[in-house]
């Protein structure tokens, strides 16, 4: 079958299923653009909380001031916060959801033995798929920080960002650094899309591959709790997710952020090996 597959006038494998198709297929679903919707709209709800609530930190009893206190100061402060708030969870379900539901989908809606049938080879729709779930991550990490520093900037002004330990960062300054910090969170969620990917290989069922992936993070991020673990934590990737705090500092820090990207990449690098070892060797039946 695969001799005269690839001897058939005109086929080319690495031709087949386009990364064109598949993302425009993914992107017309509605569970992506609901996806955007919700990510869009966290800026404008914070803002409203701020307008009903008041100025962040205001009536606090000790002077501690930390990156939410000083949401308010600018739009770029208020980027900077909306990353904070959303990078523990928020920015987790997209990953999960586009990761998780990419193959497993196509499983249960029983479509996926005509995929290979067209005849595309295994590790191209992997590949294929593997690729517009990352993109599409990418573009949930940068959606947020760019709704919220236009939203931001509409509320309370264009201006330098101001930094919790006293001080601030030039405009020229502060937009590459978010920009980094955006593609540290990127990179420390890798871990949670070779979960889902790896276990939407495994299911039918991509609710069980999304929750799945969800679920094994949250247990990261507990685990890391335990301090009883000492540093055993530093194996987490959970222990290094807000590293990124080291950028929106005077002086530049590498290390937390080097550590916890090479851990998260190291990971997903696993996971993604898995996915692609389980899906060679499955029984494709749905």
């Amino acid at each position: 079958m695969s001799t005269l597959t690839e001897s058939a006038p005109g086929y080319r494998a690495r031709h087949t299923l386009p990364l064109r198709v598949e993302a425009v297929r993914q992107l017309k679903r509605r569970r992506t653009m609901a996806m955007a919707g919700i990510l869009a709209a966290l800026p404008l709800v914070l803002i409203v909380a701020f307008a009903i609530g008041g100025t962040p930190g205001e009536g606090e009893a000790n002077n501690r001031i930390t990156l939410m206190d000083t949401a308010t100061a600018s739009g770029v402060n208020f980027a900077a916060t909306c990353l904070f708030a959303s990078a523990g969870f928020l920015l987790v379900v997209p990953v999960a959801l586009f990761h998780g539901d990419t193959v497993a989908s196509e499983a249960s809606w029983s479509s996926l033995r005509y995929l290979l049938a067209a005849p595309v080879p295994r590790a191209r729709l992997l590949w294929s798929k593997l690729a517009v779930a990352l993109g599409f991550s990418a573009a949930a990490m940068v959606l947020l920080p760019l709704v919220a520093l236009a939203a931001g900037t509409v509320a309370y002004g264009w201006g330098p960002l101001k930094l919790p330990t006293g001080g601030s960062l030039a405009i020229g300054e502060t937009l590459p650094r978010l920009a980094l910090v955006v593609a540290f969170i990127f990179l420390s969620q890798l871990v949670t899309a070779g979960l889902a990917f790896w276990l939407s290989t495994k299911t039918d069922a991509p609710l069980g591959a999304v929750g799945g992936a969800v679920g094994l993070t949250i247990v990261g991020n507990v685990l890391d709790a335990v301090t009883a673990l000492g540093d055993w934590r530093e194996v987490l990737p959970a222990h290094w997710q807000f590293a990124w705090i080291d950028a929106l500092q005077p002086e530049l820090e590498w290390s937390g952020m080097v550590k916890g990207a090479a851990v998260s990449v190291s990971y997903a690098l696993v996971l993604f090996a898995l996915a692609f070892r389980n899906f060679s060797r499955k029984d494709i039946v749905s």
